[in-house]
Order: structure tokens, then sequence, then C-alpha cells
């Protein structure tokens, strides 16, 4: 073994050709893989989780950014078959500039895979000297959001997630082309296998009616299939999601998007999926679509934003058996953003009115009322750490967009029913 991870070692010296995460113009072996939960983690000492998808025998490297080194430490560094349970650790970065780890994957047969872990800087800096942080991980999607719609949070350069945005006719949406009308986008985290939010306008046109698809198994055109999870949720000793009441919850609803197939299969993507409670999702959580639907059926148009946290998950769940299968976190939270735009006595500036909603995910609230769980918007950005309706002040002003975003949420949004 260790004769083995000599050559290797010699061999990555002499090439000097570390491969990263497969692009759609490379080969990608499903059977060799390097992840760690989280690609950004704080400037305090800490830890994290990484797993290797390996068929053989492996050994792992570390490489620095910069001139910082041996500020990180792998668990273990060489083994066989595929593991979940290596840890990273790393030291505190006193400095103000972020700095990167690499981990590269050496398998005794097939590709050479690696994965970089940022630490950010002790100010906060998420971008690593030379720009190694900034972009997105993969760089299918956008890094930051290019489009003014209303629906849009605020993205965030160098967080590890990527935008996409989806078309009515079920692929791509790419605003320099003009190929399409949108249909709904999400924030990707590429290590949870998650969008932490859903964005899309909602009124009578775009909802449309119809029959749902049911497209399970249709992968997301955006990005390689291999970095989405597969909608069965599993726990160990591969028992299906419905053993353990994972229910596969939409974030855009399928009754949403009834207009067209194509436009419904979307909402059937593995990027719009994540694993719910039967309880809190066939309950409070439906109970909350159907009136954001309602909402929706009185207003020009209604703006949605549907997210979950996952950075705190302490809870995960397999997409599959083997070593195929990705480590699903089950969210802790969620939560949606509603931006109203219509005739209404509830408005509170230029026909425009909001709310948030925040709802742990537990199964024991199931039976109550999501009205319980009401917040301004501004309240909910301090709970999720997101920025809500941020181009809503190009549209009406800063005075008015703040004073939409700091009012609790009218009676309008509990009885429209």
């Amino acid at each position: 073994m260790k004769k083995f991870l000599g050559l290797i070692w010699a061999a990555l010296v002499v090439a000097a050709l570390p491969v990263s995460c497969s692009r759609e113009d490379e080969p990608f072996d499903s059977h060799t893989a390097i992840t760690a939960k989280k690609s950004l983690v704080s400037a305090t000492k800490g830890s994290v989780f990484v797993s290797v998808t390996c068929t053989g025998d492996w050994g792992v490297t570390l490489s620095y950014s910069g001139s910082a080194t041996g500020w990180a430490s792998l668990s273990l560094e060489e083994g066989s078959g595929s593991r979940g349970d290596l840890l990273l650790r790393y030291e505190a970065n006193e400095a103000d500039e972020a700095r990167e780890v690499t981990l590269t994957l050496v398998p005794k047969s097939g590709l050479t895979v690696s994965t970089t872990v940022t630490q950010a800087g002790k100010n906060g800096s998420t971008v690593t000297p030379g720009g190694g942080g900034e972009g997105p991980q993969s760089g299918y999607g956008y890094d930051t959001a290019p489009m003014d719609w209303l629906e849009l949070p605020a993205t965030r350069s160098g967080d590890g997630r990527e935008l996409f945005v989806h078309s009515m006719d079920g692929g791509k949406y790419r605003s320099e082309k003009n190929d399409g009308t949108r249909n709904w986008s999400c924030y990707y985290d590429y290590n949870g296998y998650t969008a932490v939010w859903v964005a899309y306008p909602h009124n009578n046109s775009l909802k449309g009616s119809g029959s749902r698809s049911d497209a399970w198994g249709v992968t997301d055109p955006w990005i390689p299939a291999e970095s989405q999870q597969w909608c069965s949720y599993r726990v160990s000793g591969g028992r299906y999601y419905s053993d353990y009441q994972y229910d596969r919850g939409h974030q855009i609803p399928s009754a949403d998007r009834l207009g067209s197939t194509q436009a419904n299969i979307s909402t059937f993507y593995p990027t719009n999926m994540t694993p719910q409670t039967a309880q809190f999702n066939q309950n409070i959580w439906g109970t909350l679509e159907n009136n954001v639907r309602s909402c929706m059926m009185v207003a020009d148009t209604l703006y949605v934003v549907t997210g979950c946290l996952i950075d705190n998950s302490t809870v995960y769940v397999s997409d599959r058996d083997g070593d195929l299968a990705h480590q699903i976190p089950v969210p802790t939270a969620y939560f949606k953003a509603l931006l109203y735009f219509g005739p209404s006595s509830y408005a509170v500036a230029d026909k425009y009115m909001a709310a948030g909603f925040f709802l742990p995910h537990d199964a024991s609230i199931g039976g109550k009322s999501y009205w319980n769980y009401r917040k301004s918007i501004d309240e909910l950005e301090e709970l999720t750490g997101f920025d809500f309706f941020p181009n809503l002040i190009a549209k009406i002003g800063k005075e008015k967009a703040d004073k939409i975003e700091s009012t609790a949420p009218s009676e309008f949004w509990h009885k429209i029913n």
C-alpha cells in the first residue's frame, strides 16, 4: 500500500496535473470522488467532515494556496474503499485574507480528483489572494445574479454556491440570449446537493392548469447528474425514505407550474428537492403552500422565495446505496418570503406588501397553524442570513422598500382563504 502511494505521489509531483470536479467536457468517473461537507469555513479553529468515494486503494494529499502551509490536517490520508468519516481539521486564520487547502484524491485506478476548502480571513473575507475564492465551485451557472427580477434574493460571490435559472420549456435560461420565459431560479449548494432557496414569479398565467407530471428521475440540465441528488432518501441499511417518513419535498410546488408539461417536469428536478418529514410536508407546510396560491389568485404578481437552512444540520440521509451515494443534509428549518404586487387595501406602498414565514423542520408542529410562524422580511433576513427583494429599491425607492420589509404581515396573508 505505502509503495503504491509513494509511486502515486511521485507521479503527481512530476505531472503537476490535479484534476478538479468533472465538467461536461471531461470524463466523469462515478466511482471516484472526494467531497467536503462545506467548501467555505470560518476563520476560527474547527473541522469539517470529508467523504471519499473509491472502489479500491487510495491516498489523499493536501496542498495550500499562498505562503501559509500546514494549517490543515486530515484524520486519514490513505485507505481503501469509500468512507464518509474523514475529518479535515484546521487552525484559526489570523490573517485578513482567506486561504485555501486543496485535497487531492489519488486512487489506484480511476481519475485523480480534488476538492478545495476555503477558510475565511479574520475580517470575514472569503476571497483568496489571486482570486482563488472569487468564483463558484463549478461555473455552470451564475456566480452572482445579473438580473433585476424582484423575486431574486441577493447572492454573494465566493460562497461556493451558484445561481441557476430555468426557462418554461424546461431548459436553461440565459438572459443574454433571451431564450424563453423565466420559470424558477435556485441558489445551489454543491456540498449539500441542495438549493438553499428557490425563487419564482407567480400569477394565474404562469401557474396555468393541467396535470402533474410526476417526472421523478429527470435531472436538471444545468449541471452534471453526478452533482445532483437522487430523489429517493435512504438511511443506513438501504431503507427508502418512506420507512423514515421523509418526503421528497418540492420547493416550488408542482401545482404552481401546470401550464405546460415541460414547466411541470422542471419542478421534479433534484435541484428543487429536499428531505421533509411527512408530518411536516403534508400538514403545516402544505397548508402554507395552498395559501400562497390563494394569495396569488388576487395579485397581479406574487414574488415567492422558498428556502431551507442546512449549514447546521446534524442529520443526513443517503440518496442511494453503495459507492454512488450522496449524503444529503436534512434541513433544520424552512422559510418563505413573499412580495405581493396588485390591488389590495392591505398594501403598504405602491401596491406592494410582504410577508415572511420561518418554520422549524419539526414533525411536532405539523398540526399547528403556519400563522404562528409569521415574520416581517427584516426579521426573516435576521433568521436566515439572506437579503430578500434587494431589487425592490430600484422600483420604488429605499424609504418605501424599507417600510415594506419592516412591516409585520397583515391579516391578508392569513384570511385570504
